[in-house]
């Protein structure tokens, strides 16, 4: 890409008319302008967006995943994008620069799939969970990953038409590492580069009520389409006895589990294992894929 045309996409419920008004303003200030902008009003109705937004109303709420592919759908249509932008709606750009940056990321390497921004509340924080590397001590470092932050990112577009878009059965949770590891498969790179700011709340994924059942039953579907045979018993076990040690929580902890033999009995197709290069690759990478 010599030139990258950079699309966004937003999904919002309706919930936040404020912070998602402030985000467009923020993306409209960007000194590369965005080629296209999308809106999806997931489940919900739409406030008045500015003309040089595309508005999509979607009848039901089909989660992050199924949201995030019908914004791709109608990009795909105009036809005039090569990275899309997805933002979360309460989420803020903070500097001009993130779209030039990005596109130069993208025109420098042709393998290059994903890059992850850095998530920062007002104070300039970043939470841990918000470094996607095990090591998560320095925000700051940047590199190389094996999964990237949903809130705010750039995907290629030539890297979707590949591997394929967002998994639509996972609704919430785990979809980011469900689409890295299919880039990472297919020989792309997850650049996480923390120059690229995203500010957004300092928040706990707990606010979400139904976040317990969907992150368990949705790791044990990331092993069952993904990881080698060998290596699935041990992922399920060593996430098993983490989310047991770290969990304060007794209803989380059963809502935990009741997710994870919901994931067991369910499937959640198509089925295909990485290779076992792409395992040694996130192994040098800092992240084995069982944990």
């Amino acid at each position: 890409m010599r030139h990258p045309r950079v699309g966004v996409a937003i999904l919002t419920m309706g919930t936040r008319p404020t912070e998602l008004a402030d985000l467009l303003d923020s993306v409209a200030q960007q000194d590369k302008p965005a080629t296209r902008v999308v809106v999806v009003g997931n489940g919900s109705p739409l406030p008045l967006l500015p003309e040089w937004v595309t508005a999509l109303e979607l009848p039901e709420n089909l989660g992050i995943a199924g949201g995030r592919n019908a914004a791709l759908a109608r990009l795909r249509e105009f036809g005039d994008v090569d990275v899309v932008v997805d933002l979360d709606d309460d989420g803020l750009l903070i500097s001009p620069d993130v779209f030039t940056r990005l596109a130069e990321l993208f025109a420098a390497d042709e393998r290059l799939g994903v890059v992850s921004f850095r998530i920062a509340d007002e104070l300039g924080r970043t939470q841990r969970r918000h470094v996607p590397r095990l090591r998560a001590a320095d925000p700051m470092r940047r590199g190389y990953v094996t999964t990237f932050l949903g809130g705010g990112h750039g995907l290629s577009m030539r890297m979707l038409e590949e591997v394929g878009g967002w998994p639509e059965p996972f609704f919430y949770a785990h979809e980011e590492t469900d689409l890295a590891w299919r880039a990472l498969d297919a020989g792309w790179k997850v650049l996480y580069e923390p120059e690229l700011v995203l500010r957004h709340p300092w928040t706990s994924p707990t606010r979400h009520a139904v976040f317990y059942r969907m992150v368990a039953r949705n790791r044990v579907w990331l092993a069952k389409r993904h990881l080698p045979v060998v290596l699935v018993p041990v992922y399920l076990g060593l996430w098993t006895a983490l989310t047991v040690a770290r969990t304060r929580s007794a209803a989380g902890l059963r809502a935990w589990f009741a997710g994870f033999a919901e994931g067991l009995r369910t499937p959640c197709p198509p089925r295909r294992p990485m290779r076992w290069a792409t395992v040694w690759r996130m192994t040098r990478l800092g992240r084995p894929p069982v944990i």
